[in-house]
C-alpha cells in the first residue's frame, strides 16, 4: 500500500494549484480588456465571485465580524477586491501579461514589508536591502520596456502591487481568526455598495457586448482567480504551513510568463526570463531575512 502523503506534501500541491490558478489572471484579464470595459470587468468580477462568497458564508453558517475585523475587512476589500482587480484591468489594456508578470514578481516581499510595517515589526537590513534591489530591478526591467520612459500601464501595476500587498497582509493576519475563505468571502460582500451601483452605470453606459472569448475569459477570473483560487491556496497554507507553501509563489512569475506565451502567443525572450529569474532570487533572499518585532 502506498504510502500516505505528509500534511506538509499535500500543503504543497495544494498551495502549487492555487498558484497556478492565480497565475493565469493577467493572460485572462488582457484578453477580456480587449472588448470589456477595464473597470466594469474589474467590478464585474468581484460582483460574480461575492455571489460564491454569500453562498459559501450561508453553507457554512459563518458568524458576522465584529466590528474590529469589519474594519479590517475594509482594508481587504479596497486591496483585493476592488484595487488590484481594476488596476491589473487597466494595465493589461496597455502592456502585455508577460510585462505585468515581471512586475508582480515582487509581491511577496511587498506583502512582506505591509505586514511588517503594519503590525508593529521591524524588518532588518538585510530585508530592506532586498526590497529596494528588488523594486529596482522591476523599475529597470519597465524603463527598459518602455524605450526609457514608463508607461501608463507601469503606473496601474504599481498600484495594483501596492493594493494587493496592503489586502493580503491583512487578510493574512485576519486568517488566523477566521480562516481565510471567510475573509476573502466577507470582503467581497463589503465591498457590493461600491461595486454593485458603479458596476450598473458602467453597464449601462458601455453595454455587454463582447465575444465568447472574452466572456470566457472574464468568467475565469471570475471564478478561479477570485474565489476558487483560494480554496486551494488557504487550505494549502494550513496544511503545510504559510512559511512553507508560501515558498511556492516563487513559481508564479513563471508559470504567468508560460500561461502568456501559450495563451496570448506573447514571447517568451531571454531577457524577460533573466529579469523574472533575478526578482525571484531577491525575494526569496528577502523572505528569508529577519523581522522583528517592536519591544
Amino acid at each position: 500500500m502506498a504510502k500516505a502523503l505528509s500534511d506538509e506534501t499535500r500543503g504543497m500541491l495544494l498551495g502549487a494549484i492555487g498558484i497556478a490558478m492565480f497565475s493565469l489572471t493577467l493572460p485572462f484579464t488582457r484578453i477580456a480588456v480587449t472588448e470589456i470595459h477595464p473597470v466594469l470587468m474589474a467590478l464585474g468580477r468581484a460582483v460574480v465571485a461575492a455571489m460564491c462568497g454569500a453562498t459559501l458564508l450561508w453553507w457554512t453558517k459563518a458568524p458576522r465580524p465584529n466590528r474590529s475585523q469589519v474594519k479590517s475587512l475594509c482594508i481587504v476589500a479596497a486591496g483585493c477586491v476592488l484595487g488590484f482587480p481594476i488596476f491589473t484591468s487597466v494595465a493589461m489594456g496597455e502592456i502585455h501579461a508577460s510585462h505585468g508578470a515581471i512586475m508582480l514578481g515582487i509581491l511577496p516581499l511587498a506583502t512582506a514589508l505591509f505586514g511588517a510595517l503594519r503590525f508593529g515589526e521591524r524588518p532588518s537590513a538585510g530585508f530592506w536591502i532586498a526590497a529596494v534591489i528588488g523594486s529596482a530591478l522591476v523599475a529597470a526591467f519597465a524603463l527598459e520596456e518602455g524605450g526609457g520612459t514608463l508607461q501608463w500601464g507601469d503606473l496601474a501595476m504599481f498600484i495594483a502591487v501596492v493594493a494587493a500587498s496592503m489586502g493580503y497582509a491583512e487578510g493574512g493576519r485576519l486568517s488566523e481568526t477566521m480562516g481565510g475563505l471567510t475573509v476573502i468571502s466577507w470582503a467581497l460582500l463589503l465591498s457590493m455598495p461600491l461595486a454593485l451601483p458603479a458596476l450598473g452605470w458602467l453597464i449601462m453606459e458601455h453595454g455587454l457586448h463582447a465575444s465568447p472569448r472574452a466572456w470566457f475569459g472574464f468568467a475565469y477570473v471570475s471564478l478561479f482567480s477570485m474565489f476558487i483560487g483560494f480554496f486551494f491556496w488557504y487550505k494549502g497554507l494550513a496544511l503545510g504551513g504559510i512559511a512553507r507553501v508560501g515558498q511556492v509563489q516563487l513559481i508564479q512569475p513563471f508559470l504567468t510568463l508560460l500561461g502568456a506565451a501559450v495563451i496570448l502567443g506573447e514571447p517568451l525572450t531571454w531577457k524577460t526570463v533573466l529579469f523574472a529569474t533575478l526578482i525571484v532570487i531577491v525575494v526569496a533572499l528577502g523572505k528569508r531575512m529577519p523581522v522583528r518585532r517592536y519591544g
